[in-house]
């Protein structure tokens, strides 16, 4: 099983109150007055947004008349939710949206990216993710790039774990161009790509879109990613990042284009074999 994250806890447990809430056909409102809290306090909860104290969970618990053994595991869920992930103490740095995917994430089993400018994350080494940091002067404080540059490291840690979050990883061929930090750092993120590649060979799956693919639908889109989880009680969601602006995207409509786009790129990349040699083959040189 993936890490715990209090994070994805939070989001289990608001989902599966809610779903308790609509099978005993009650309004929001309703539960809320129930137990004694805000609608607005309500919503959090089932959004994932805030903690509820566990006596009030139990005041739920009991409205909807929920069985021990859902108690317990929504009891068990709460406890969760009150731990703190790695990335908690950066709060300073990193906006709550982006807090959160973090530890979406980390708890994730599976994600799949797609990034046409720059390296995947989970893929940068130590001097490309500096080296980007440093670039970002009209958004990022410098004082930041360090914390941040930490903070990318931690991030690849989970393709490491005992259960490892399993990637795959679509590139467009301008990655491999894109002199961040100049050519020798280049060179040491491809070198570091192939040996990511060749150490996690059931894990992870780097394919290039090569530039002879020609047009397809993702081709002028920023970076997105698709995290599935291993829980039963959470469907699959979509992370996008721009120049200026990141978002979740939970509605099952818009995670769907999201998937049909991430596989029509897809279908246009090199194979895993064909994609190491091309990336083999743009190492610089000298």
């Amino acid at each position: 099983m993936p890490p715990a994250s209090p994070t994805l806890a939070a989001w289990e447990l608001g989902r599966r109150l809610k779903q308790a809430r609509t099978e005993r056909d009650m309004t929001s409102a309703e539960a809320a007055k129930s137990i004694g809290i805000t609608q607005n306090y309500m919503s959090n909860v089932e959004y994932g947004r805030r903690t509820i104290v566990e006596e009030k969970l139990r005041k739920l618990i009991a409205a909807y008349q929920l069985d021990d053994s859902t108690r317990d595991e929504l009891l068990a869920l709460r406890d969760q939710s009150t731990g703190r992930g790695w990335w908690s103490p950066c709060t300073s740095i990193y906006p709550t949206e982006l807090l959160r995917y973090l530890g979406y994430e980390h708890g994730a089993a599976r994600i799949r990216s797609f990034e046409n400018a720059v390296m995947s994350g989970l893929l940068q080494s130590e001097s490309y993710a500096r080296a980007l940091h440093r670039g970002d002067k009209a958004n990022l404080r410098m004082s930041e790039v360090e914390q941040r540059t930490e903070v990318r490291m931690r991030r690849k840690q989970r393709l490491f774990d005992d259960d490892p979050l399993h990637a795959q990883v679509l590139l467009g061929e301008s990655v491999l161009h894109q002199q961040v930090g100049g050519t020798g750092v280049l060179a040491e993120q491809l070198n570091h790509l192939l040996d990511l590649i060749e150490q996690l060979p059931s894990s992870l799956d780097v394919r290039v879109i090569p530039f002879s693919a020609g047009s397809y639908g993702a081709m002028g889109s920023s970076t997105f990613h698709l995290l599935n989880f291993a829980s039963s009680y959470l469907p699959p969601i979509a992370w996008q990042e721009t120049a200026v602006s990141m978002e979740i995207i939970d509605s099952a409509p818009m995670v769907e284009k999201y998937q049909a786009s991430y596989e029509e790129a897809a279908a246009f990349a090199l194979d895993r074999e064909e994609s190491a040699r091309l990336i083999r083959s743009l190492v610089p040189t000298g």
